[in-house]
């Protein structure tokens, strides 16, 4: 991979990580107090939304981290060793907890009661977007084991190739 290329996807991880920082500092709990203080009976699911959000966002930091890691390992040109395969599930890992995560909001949405400040279409709304982003999650999981899988297989037909020549 040209080094051009590793710098730029580096250059947008860390960007990537301390926005999210910010998003995790400052923006969830800014907004959490904004929505408490425009209808008071969101207060109960304040400290547990803001900790899930906060969760959700350093699951995609720490994901972002194996891809710097995986960089690394691209750029030492040691894809098909185990160090690769750490980092990917480390990837995985983070996107399966996230995605747990988003599931379990899923769920308190739909069956949980949840008040409203004037009808159910936010909570509605709000609902919808938690069933797509769990399935989407779900698929990005999937994906990503589906590609660790043919990480596998590459690597092993690298060994075979280096045992042949």
């Amino acid at each position: 991979m040209d080094r051009f290329f590793i710098f730029a996807l580096r250059s947008a991880a860390v960007l990537a990580i301390l926005v999210g920082f910010f998003g995790q500092f400052v923006v969830i709990p800014g907004a959490a107090a904004e929505a408490v203080a425009f209808f008071p009976p969101y207060a109960p699911f304040a400290t547990p939304y803001i900790t899930l959000a906060i969760l959700g966002v350093a699951c995609v930091q720490v994901a972002l981290a194996g891809v710097w890691m995986l960089l690394a390992v691209f750029r030492r040109d040691a894809v098909f060793t185990p160090m690769a395969f750490l980092w990917v599930d480390v990837i995985i890992g983070a996107t399966l907890v996230a995605t747990l995560l988003t599931a379990g909001v899923t769920v308190h949405l739909v069956v949980g009661e949840i008040p409203t400040p004037d009808d159910d279409m936010g909570l509605i709304g709000t609902a919808g977007a938690a069933i797509v982003l769990t399935g989407s999650g779900a698929a990005v999981a999937m994906l990503l084991v589906l590609m660790r899988g043919l990480l596998r297989k590459a690597m092993d037909l690298q060994t075979e190739m280096a045992e042949v020549v």
